[in-house]
């Protein structure tokens, strides 16, 4: 099985009433699905300017990790 790390890509957008929204952040497995991600929440938008962040691998989790962050919020 093939494990792909989600990426973070910082988008700069004009919204469609013209305001510019600067560091937006998104995960994405490739720029596509960030981008898809991106015109779904903001319809219409212009993308100014499109980064990917630089980062180490994705978080990763299991059962017991999980099960001590519940533990420790009761």
């Amino acid at each position: 099985m093939e494990s792909r790390v989600a990426a973070k890509y910082v988008y700069q957008i004009r919204s469609r009433n013209g305001v510019v929204v600067d560091n937006l952040q998104i995960f994405g497995r490739d720029e596509t699905e960030a981008r898809l991600k991106l015109q779904k929440m903001y319809t219409h938008c212009e993308i100014l300017d499109c980064r990917v962040l630089s980062g180490g691998k994705a978080p990763t989790s299991n059962y017991e990790d999980i099960l001590d962050l519940l533990v420790k919020s009761t």
